[in-house]
């Protein structure tokens, strides 16, 4: 929506940083705007309005002399969006009054704190006084509505009584007409249903009022008569037969003759019997899971507050966050209705099992449950716990004719602070969760606080990288791989480098941003080794490592193609590395097959003591493995036997993480091919790996 009153001299600048800026304030005042206000816009045309009655103000601020007429105008058009309130004007002024001053293209107009000082209170008083101006058009309006309404009530008088009993008989509220002197005079048929029998004309409307109700209905019956109100309203019980009570909203008010005297009271009963019956029904059902009618995570949110009020100050409390492993392969196999039985009979061996213990068992959401053990003296120990979970479920259930049985993985938060938040301690124990998970199924893992902080700090970078990478924060780092035998160079592995983390690859790969910038490391270690052979100042086998992520992308052999085919390198100088640990996973060994059958030299990382390890090298086109650092300081026999071992299947050996020459020599004489590690040179850039060389 634009303003149709819009001046020529209010058009936006040409220069695009300036309009950039105009648009992104204008999108804040929009956005807080509308927070507080109510217009008969979508966000689009609020922010197309306000982007309009910017570019005003900013005319009038470049404008000599100054006219803070526009200003004026403005805080008028504000209050014609809608109902725009006081909070509104106030959000105005906040953002207007910082953002005028901080726009880089008014930094050059002179006095510009005194020109926007100004402008704001010429918008203040033309909001003020067209806000004036609608209030008493509204009240004009108003008062011509109820004198109209009194003439036609007149004129109508007997068609209005006419209509009041066709819906007085149709209604579902009881409804009395009482004598000033208390008795019935009339009723409906509803409040024979409500009482359980029609009162008969006559009958004191205190003796339909139970005992414990007949105070607070006679103080809001003198109220009524004091005609302190249009009407009273209470909630109360009427006395329904001999043994009940019915639980109703009355609703009393004074009704007047032709002479303006009282006349009557009418009394409308809202029963609230049933209704009180579904509230708490519905109640129910927001705080517990449809499926398996357990507490919901909302629920256990506010029980874990009480709880830790309440818990024993030795004791404390234990939370458990719970996931079932291989859910998901299930409901993919078996379908999502043997899914959800599964769930269920989950939930019901959860609560079983934990039936001794002061607990409560909930569902989060999908196959997530959470445990909240207020702990005595007699609480078996977490390792108990999880023990008896496990081996229950491991029972197989019977599901449709399909005989299942699961395990779960937990976090755990032991003993937390009784005022620690609801849901950081929730977020406390989802941590540990997926570090229970990271190793393998059926386990759980106690959260730790020292690990909070560095899980925290581990998030903060991930969620920066993009930013960091579009800037060029991240870069691209060389380190030789070395012939151990000799210290020759037999090639260069390229990484990822960040000064604020040595985990970079593996933080990409935790949010997926490793896909795009792993292809990026990858075209950027090709075109070095391309300028470097092209040069003659090194020709060498170059490699990059890959992550679970990258090894399993559906586009990974697409992504080498493409890169070797931008820079012109040959497929058998490059070297990729995947992780052993992921070849299980669909899709990973298919890309490696993939890869080495173009001519890419495959090799595997993490190599290490695993029965499934030496299993891929005879199944796999690989030419070299990685022994892991934890290997390569360990030097037991054990780590020795690998090397003959790996050779038998002509495959080379390399051991990553060299620091000393002790740890050099050892590798050497157990009969390692190659190695990596400080010890045969630290990753540099592209300038500075040229000059170690050397």
């Amino acid at each position: 929506m634009t303003n149709p009153s819009r001046r020529p001299d209010a058009a936006p600048p040409q220069d695009t940083a300036a309009v950039r800026a105009r648009e992104a304030l204008a999108r804040k005042w929009s956005y807080l705007l509308s927070s507080v206000v109510v217009v008969a816009m979508n966000r689009d045309e609020l922010d197309a309005e306000l982007g309009d009655q910017l570019d005003a103000l900013c005319a009038a601020l470049h404008s000599e002399p100054f006219d803070p007429a526009p200003f004026e105008e403005v805080g008028e058009r504000l209050v014609a969006l809608g109902y725009v309130n006081e909070p509104g004007l106030k959000r105005t002024i906040d953002v207007l009054g910082k953002g005028l001053m901080a726009l880089e293209e008014l930094r050059s107009v002179e006095q510009l704190a005194v020109r926007v000082v100004g402008g704001i209170g010429a918008l203040t008083c033309g909001f003020s006084a067209a806000r004036a101006r609608s209030i008493l058009d509204q009240q004009e309006s108003m008062q011509r509505s109820l004198l109209k309404a009194a003439h036609d009530a007149q004129r109508d008088r007997r068609q209005t009584e006419a209509k009041f009993e066709v819906v007085a008989h149709s209604s579902t509220n009881g409804i009395l007409l009482v004598g000033l002197d208390g008795r019935v005079v009339w009723a409906n048929e509803a409040i024979g249903d409500i009482l359980g029998h029609a009162p008969e004309p006559g009958t004191r409307l205190m003796e339909l009022v139970a005992p414990g109700s007949i105070a607070v209905f006679r103080e809001m019956i003198e109220r009524v008569l004091a005609e302190r109100g249009d009407f009273e309203r209470e909630p109360l019980q009427l006395l329904r037969g001999e043994d009940d009570l019915a639980k109703v909203t009355l609703t009393a008010s004074l009704l007047r003759d032709a002479d303006g005297k009282a006349s009557h009271v009418l009394v409308v009963a809202d029963d609230a019997t049933e209704l009180a019956l579904l509230q708490g029904e519905l109640r129910r059902q927001s705080l517990h899971d449809v499926l398996t009618g357990l507490p919901n995570r909302q629920f256990f949110t506010t029980h874990l507050e009480t709880v830790l009020r309440r818990a024993d100050p030795e004791l404390g409390v234990t939370v458990f966050h719970l996931d079932l492993d291989a859910f998901g392969l299930v409901c993919n196999s078996l379908g999502g209705r043997i899914g959800e039985k599964l769930l269920q009979h989950v939930s019901r061996r959860l609560r079983t099992v934990m039936s001794r213990e002061q607990a409560m068992v909930a569902r989060f959401d999908g196959d997530e449950f959470g445990i909240v053990v207020e702990n005595s003296p007699g609480t078996p120990d977490i390792a108990a716990i999880m023990a008896a979970i496990n081996t229950d479920l491991s029972e197989p259930v019977f599901v449709d004719d399909h005989g299942l049985a699961v395990s779960v993985s937990a976090g755990v938060v032991h003993r937390p602070s009784p005022d620690i938040d609801p849901a950081e301690l929730l977020r406390m124990a989802d941590l540990a969760l997926r570090q229970a998970k990271k190793d393998q199924r059926g386990q759980w893992k106690l959260f730790h606080g020292n690990e909070s902080t560095a899980d925290r700090r581990d998030a903060a970078l991930a969620v920066v990288m993009p930013g960091a990478w579009e800037q060029g924060d991240i870069g691209v780092c060389y380190q030789p791989v070395r012939v151990l035998a000799t210290g020759e160079l037999a090639g260069v592995e390229a990484v990822l480098h960040w000064d604020l983390s040595d985990r970079c690859a593996e933080l990409a790969d935790s949010t997926g941003l490793i896909l795009p910038m792993g292809e990026w490391l990858i075209r950027i270690a090709a075109g070095q080794a391309q300028w470097w052979r092209q040069r003659g100042e090194l020709d060498a086998q170059f490699g990059v490592r890959l992550t679970r992520h990258q090894a399993t992308d559906a586009d990974l052999v697409s992504r080498v193609a493409k890169v070797l085919d931008e820079t012109g390198m040959a497929a058998r100088s490059l070297t990729l590395t995947m992780p052993v640990g992921v070849l299980p996973v669909a899709g990973a060994a298919e890309n490696l097959a993939t890869l080495a059958d173009m001519g890419v030299r495959i090799a595997l990382d993490d190599f290490g003591l695993g029965p499934r390890d030496l299993a891929w090298l005879t199944e796999l086109p690989v030419v070299s493995v990685l022994v892991p650092k934890d290997l390569v300081r360990r030097q037991d026999t054990r780590s020795a036997a690998l090397v003959p071992a790996v050779h038998d299947l002509g495959v080379d050996l390399c051991v990553d993480g060299i620091e000393n020459a002790d740890q050099a020599d050892w590798w050497t004489d157990a009969g390692a091919d190659l190695a990596i590690g400080a010890h045969f040179g630290s990753p540099e850039n592209a300038g500075d790996f040229l000059k170690q060389l050397s």
